[in-house]
C-alpha cells in the first residue's frame, strides 16, 4: 500500500468545506489533505512522497476496477470498487453547511467542523475491503505516532482522532482494519477532533446537509446554455476554492505539482493573487452569484488600508502579507520533480496589471447592484492616481517572470483599464484622459511590431509572444479588428503546440527547465476567435479543450501537448474560471454578437445577469424546477453544536 508510486494527477478529484480540502485517487486513497486552511500542515501529502507521505486508503484486497463521479450537483465524491465476489462503494466528503444565523440567500457565511467523512457501503454479494492510515506532520519530515483510544485513533501532536464504527488496529504510525462485508453493510472512517460526537446517525446528518448546501448553491446558476454540465462542474470547484471565513480563494489547494516532469517549476499555490481571484469572481458573477463577491471586494478593501501602493501581488488566505518560500528538501517530490516549495516569493514582485483586475472587481461589484462606498470611491480614485505615477515602470508582468523586469504590453493594456474605468466610474478627470491617451499611443507605437502587438514594448522582434496578449481582445480597449487578428495569429505561429494547446510564452523567464502549454490560454483563445467573429471555430476549439477534463471533469494549471497529461496544481481555478468566462462569451456572443463579446468583464457580467437571463426570470425557472425549493430553506444549515460540546465551540 505505502509504495504504489505516483498516481497520474487526472486520477485526483477533490472534496472540500470552503476551508480545507482532500484529493482522492481513483483507487481510494487520499494522498493530499488540509483540514481548516488550505494552506495547513497537511494530514496527507503522499502526492508528494510516495514513501513518506501520509495517506488514508480504503481499496479491496486482491484485483478490483474503480469508477467514480461526484453526486449530481455536489463536491461529494462516489467512487464504486467492483471485484469477482462482489461490489462496494465510499463516498467522500468534507462537511459544510450554512451557518445557522445566516441570512435567506447566504452562502458565505459558512459552518464546517473540519472532520473528513469516508462512508462504506457494500452494494452487491460479499466484499473485503482494507483501510490503512498513516498520518504525516511538519510537511512529513516525521510520521505522527498514533494511539489506541477506545474505538478511535489519536493523531500525535495534534486535536485529532481517526474516528470509525470498525475496529482498527495500531503499530506505531500505522492504523489498519479490515471490513468483511455483505450487501447492505455500511461503515465509516472519519478524521475529526477527539471532543466531536462521531457516530454514524451524525455521519447521516452531516451527509444530508452537506449535499443540501451545494445542491442548494448550485441551484442559483444562471447558465442556461449548452455546456452546462461543464460550466456547473467547474462552478462548483471554484466554490470549493473560496475560504469561507475571509473571503478569499486560493489558486489550487496544491503546492509543487509540477509544471514539467522531473523539472524545478514546483510551486506553492494554495495562496490568494488578487488577479485570480478577480478574474474568479467575475466569473461566478456571470452566472449570478454576487455574495462571493462582496466577500472579496472587503478581503481587498482591508488589503489596501495601507495604501494602494503596497498592495501584494499575492496574500495568504487569512490576509497574511509574508509568504516567505522554503525548500522542502527532505521530499522527493511528484514523479521526482525537485524543489518542493512551500510559500511563495513572487508576492513581493511589482506586477502592475493586476491594478486593472482590482478595478475590474470593482466595476463588477458596481454593475451587480452593489452600491460603492464614499471610502471605496477614494481607494479607487487612489489606485488610478497610483498608476499615473508608474505606468511607465517595468515589471515582472502576469507570469511572474523571475528573469529582469520588462515593459510588457500586456501590463500596460490593463494600466490603460484603470484610467478608463476611472473616467466612466468616478467621473473624466483631465489628467485621467490625458494619462489614458498616452498609455494608448505608447502601446500603439512601442508595442506593436509588423502590425501586431508583441510581448513587451521597445524590444522589435516580432516572434516575442505572448499568450496573455489574447485578452487584448476582451478587454474594451480601443484596438482594431486587423491589429487584433494579426495578434491572434502571430500567438498562434510562436506559441501553438498541439492542435489546441498554447504556450505562455518562449522567451526566457529566470527559471531552468520547461512547462506544458497553459489551459486558460487556450480559453483566451477562443475569445479571442470570438472577438472577431469566428463563432463555429471558437466553438469547435472549446469543445475539444473540453474533452481533456479528466473523468470528474477537473483539469490543473497545464497540460503535456503530446500526451494530454495534466500537469501542476490541482484543481486550478485560473484554467476553471476560464472554461466558464469562455462558456458564457459563447451564449454572449450568440444572443448579442462580436461587439458584447469586446466588452470589458463587467460590461459583459451585466449584459449577461440583467439582460441575457433576467433575475426574476432566472430565480422563477429555477423555482419552477424545484432546484431552490425556498428562499431560506434550512436543509443546509449545519448547527455544530450538535457535534461539538457549547465549552469548545469557537467564541
Amino acid at each position: 500500500m505505502a509504495d504504489r508510486g505516483d498516481r497520474p494527477i487526472a486520477d485526483y478529484a477533490i472534496v472540500g468545506d470552503c476551508h480545507g480540502a482532500a484529493l482522492v485517487a481513483k483507487d481510494g486513497s487520499v494522498d493530499w489533505c488540509a483540514l481548516e486552511r488550505f494552506d495547513a500542515d497537511p494530514l496527507f501529502l503522499r502526492i508528494l512522497d510516495a514513501r513518506r507521505g501520509g495517506f488514508l486508503a480504503i481499496r479491496p484486497r486482491g484485483d478490483f476496477t474503480s469508477t467514480r463521479a461526484y453526486l449530481p450537483r455536489s463536491n461529494i465524491l462516489r467512487t464504486e470498487f467492483a471485484t469477482a465476489n462482489g461490489r462496494a462503494a465510499v463516498t467522500d466528503w468534507m462537511p459544510v453547511g450554512r451557518t445557522a444565523s445566516a441570512g435567506p440567500n447566504d452562502y458565505v457565511t459558512l459552518a464546517a467542523p473540519g472532520w473528513l467523512i469516508r462512508r462504506i457501503e457494500a452494494l452487491e454479494g460479499s466484499i473485503e475491503l482494507e483501510v490503512t492510515c498513516r498520518v504525516a506532520r511538519e510537511y512529513a519530515s516525521r510520521l505522527a505516532p498514533l494511539a489506541p483510544h477506545g474505538r478511535d485513533v489519536l493523531i500525535e501532536g495534534t486535536r485529532l482522532a481517526l474516528r470509525s464504527d470498525a475496529a482498527l488496529a495500531v503499530d506505531g504510525d500505522t492504523a489498519t482494519a479490515t471490513l468483511s462485508l455483505q450487501a447492505g453493510d455500511r461503515r465509516y472512517v472519519a478524521i475529526a477532533p477527539e471532543g466531536d460526537r462521531v457516530d454514524s446517525t451524525i455521519v447521516d446528518t452531516l451527509f444530508q446537509v452537506t449535499r443540501a448546501f451545494w445542491r442548494e448553491w448550485i441551484g442559483y446558476c444562471r447558465y442556461d446554455g449548452r455546456y452546462a454540465a461543464e460550466v456547473e462542474r467547474s462552478a462548483l470547484a471554484l466554490k470549493l476554492l473560496t475560504f469561507a471565513p475571509t473571503g478569499a480563494c486560493v489558486a489550487a489547494p496544491t503546492t509543487s505539482l509540477p509544471e514539467e516532469i522531473g523539472g524545478e517549476r514546483n510551486w506553492d499555490y494554495r495562496f490568494c493573487w488578487i488577479r485570480d481571484t478577480s478574474l474568479m469572481l467575475h466569473a461566478l458573477s456571470m452566472l449570478g452569484y454576487s455574495s462571493e463577491s462582496h466577500r472579496f471586494w472587503e478581503f481587498l478593501c482591508e488589503r489596501m488600508e495601507e495604501g494602494v501602493a503596497k498592495l501584494q501581488v499575492m496574500y495568504g488566505i487569512g490576509g497574511e502579507a509574508k509568504l516567505e518560500e522554503r525548500l522542502l528538501d527532505w521530499l522527493q517530490g511528484y514523479r521526482a520533480s525537485k524543489p518542493v516549495r512551500i510559500g511563495n516569493a513572487a508576492h513581493a514582485q511589482r506586477q502592475t496589471d493586476l491594478y486593472g483586475y482590482v478595478f475590474e472587481a470593482a466595476m463588477v461589484y458596481d454593475k451587480l447592484g452593489a452600491d460603492l462606498t464614499p471610502g471605496d470611491r477614494e481607494v479607487l480614485a487612489s489606485v488610478a492616481d497610483f498608476i499615473e505615477s508608474c505606468w511607465n515602470q517595468p515589471d515582472t508582468g502576469i507570469w511572474e517572470s523571475r528573469g529582469p523586469m520588462r515593459h510588457f504590453v500586456h501590463s500596460k493594456a490593463m494600466c490603460w483599464l484603470v484610467v478608463d474605468r476611472a473616467v466612466k466610474l468616478l467621473g473624466k478627470k483631465e489628467r485621467w484622459v490625458r494619462v489614458r491617451d498616452e498609455i494608448w499611443r505608447a502601446l500603439c507605437e512601442r508595442g506593436r511590431v509588423d502590425g501586431h502587438f508583441v510581448q513587451a514594448m521597445d524590444e522589435g522582434d516580432p516572434r516575442r509572444m505572448d499568450a496573455a496578449l489574447l485578452q487584448l481582445a476582451t478587454l474594451g480597449l480601443p484596438v482594431d479588428r486587423e491589429t487584433l487578428r494579426a495578434t491572434r495569429l502571430a500567438v498562434e505561429k510562436e506559441l501553438s503546440r498541439g492542435e489546441c494547446f498554447l504556450e505562455r510564452y518562449t522567451t526566457e523567464d529566470g527559471v531552468a527547465g520547461g512547462e506544458g502549454a497553459f489551459l486558460i490560454c487556450s480559453f483566451w483563445h477562443v475569445d479571442a476567435l470570438l472577438a472577431e467573429g469566428e463563432e463555429e471555430a471558437a466553438r469547435s476549439l472549446f469543445e475539444k479543450l473540453l474533452a481533456f477534463a479528466n473523468d470528474v471533469g477537473l483539469f490543473s494549471e497545464e497540460i503535456d501537448a503530446r500526451t494530454g497529461e495534466l500537469l501542476g496544481n490541482f484543481p486550478q481555478a485560473f484554467t476553471h474560471l476560464g472554461l466558464v468566462n469562455t462558456a458564457v462569451n459563447l451564449s454572449l456572443h450568440a444572443r448579442h454578437g462580436t461587439r458584447a463579446v469586446r466588452q470589458g468583464y463587467a460590461e459583459r457580467a451585466r449584459k449577461i445577469v440583467t439582460a441575457t437571463f433576467g433575475w426574476r426570470g432566472a430565480l422563477a425557472a429555477l423555482l419552477s424546477r424545484g432546484e431552490v425549493r425556498m428562499a431560506g430553506s434550512r436543509d443546509s444549515v449545519l448547527r455544530l453544536e450538535a457535534i461539538r460540546p457549547p465549552a469548545t465551540l469557537p467564541a
